[in-house]
């Protein structure tokens, strides 16, 4: 068997994608968050992180893996159209379902997208129908039921994640978007989805854009180490940072 690669592959042959068709994070990102159920506080002494119920309790919580869904099949089989002149809650309920009835895992043809009008993108569209996407999108139920979850109970290798970078790459390149699970199983300290978007060669290995749907304010960076073949997350309200594993997925029928 051949040593395992330390840097991911070229992508040469995958052809660029349009530039209406790259994921542009203030335009097909939601513009509301899923919330936090718990205040994190982080130990950088200790390393320890404790967490309280966040009082009042939050609205609409527990519904990242719902999100990153979600974000994924309005970019692949939805229209916007700002020209045209705005419809009403019913209608717009009726599109929605017709886009959320569509796989994450298929990218429609452009011919083939259902037309949204009055909006140019789901940030806009998210902001003004909130109440409606949030109903319409799934319950939180529906981040525990993925199929895909099954591979996190498995060890993850560092020749894993060497293709797992590489793999990327492509999917990024020929589909705009990757949507991902972090995790550090048997640990519970992350598990969490997100959305990749973007990707910038950096001297450490690779610098991934992020779509966090808890945070949907400004983008954040997935970094993928070369020399050690692993991936970090930055510091934020709900982790503290560090090395985790990444679970691509939404890419066939098993995952």
């Amino acid at each position: 068997m051949s040593a395992p690669p330390t840097t991911p592959r070229t992508i040469e042959s995958v052809p660029a994608l349009e530039a209406q068709r790259r994921f542009n994070f203030a335009r097909d990102s939601f513009a509301f968050a899923n919330e936090l159920v718990w205040e994190y506080r982080h130990d950088t002494q200790t390393g320890r992180t404790t967490t309280i119920v966040r009082d009042p309790k939050p609205d609409y919580t527990l519904r990242c893996f719902v999100l990153t869904a979600a974000t994924r099949q309005f970019f692949h089989h939805a229209h916007f159209d700002p020209s045209l002149p705005r419809l009403d809650a019913r209608e717009y309920r009726v599109l929605i379902r017709r886009v959320l009835a569509r796989s994450p895992r298929h990218v429609s043809a452009t011919a083939a997208c259902i037309r949204l009008p009055g909006f140019d993108g789901l940030r806009s569209f998210s902001a003004a129908f909130a109440d409606l996407l949030k109903a319409e999108c799934g319950g939180a139920w529906r981040s525990y039921v993925l199929r895909s979850h099954w591979r996190m109970v498995f060890p993850i290798s560092r020749r894993n994640q060497a293709v797992t970078a590489a793999r990327l790459q492509k999917t990024i390149a020929r589909d705009g978007t990757a949507v991902v699970h972090l995790v550090l199983f048997p640990k519970l300290t992350i598990n969490h989805g997100v959305i990749l978007f973007g990707v910038n060669v950096i001297p450490e290995g690779i610098a991934f854009e992020v779509y966090d749907p808890n945070d949907p304010s400004r983008p954040v960076t997935l970094t993928y180490h070369c020399d050690t073949r692993t991936f970090h997350f930055p510091a934020n309200v709900y982790w503290a940072g560090g090395r985790l594993n990444v679970i691509e997925i939404y890419r066939n029928w098993f995952i």
